[in-house]
């Protein structure tokens, strides 16, 4: 699932985002280039039903999926898988192919923000430990997908996470 449209690239309670590209060809959001990071849908099944964690942000304490920046010499789904292991702990498998994704704006400081894309990668959780590096930092809970949906504030994460389905990945 690709953002497409304008209510996609909506700034909850702040307007619409202005979209364009430079000369060179990077594509630009409110003048800033687009940052690309890569997010970890981590699922389980419960009683034939699926669950798929949250995570707590550290400045905030909204409620958002592990994601970060690529990490040179691993492909996008096992850096996914990475930032899974260090903000919530998972051990799993990575899915190769890439669920949708999602705009968001990254807070840096109190002044400075900068675009960033997600493509998120399906990680079905085969271990789950106590001990990660950012256990102090954040909360972590399982949710339906339903319920998971509505305590994301970005749109086209809800979306992706409402359709989520782990036989047939987003929108079943």
């Amino acid at each position: 699932m690709i953002a497409t449209t304008r209510n996609d690239l909506e700034r909850p309670r702040r307007g619409a985002l202005s979209m364009a590209s430079d000369p060179e060809g990077h594509f630009l959001l409110n003048g800033d280039a687009i940052r690309t990071q890569f997010g970890a849908l981590c699922w389980r099944l419960r009683g034939g039903q699926s669950q798929v964690m949250l995570i707590t942000s550290r400045d905030t304490g909204r409620w958002i999926i592990p994601k970060g920046w690529p990490i040179e010499g691993m492909t996008p789904e096992a850096a996914a898988l990475r930032e899974a292991w260090e903000e919530a702990g998972v051990e799993g498998e990575a899915a190769p192919a890439c669920l949708g994704l999602y705009p968001y704006e990254k807070l840096l400081t109190a002044e400075r923000r900068v675009p960033c894309i997600v493509a998120v990668y399906a990680v079905r959780v085969t271990r789950l430990r106590d001990r990660f590096p950012e256990r102090k930092e954040r909360r972590r809970a399982w949710f339906t997908p339903a319920r998971a949906a509505e305590r994301v504030e970005e749109e086209a994460l809800r979306r992706l996470i409402a359709g989520f389905s782990p036989s047939g990945g987003a929108n079943g």
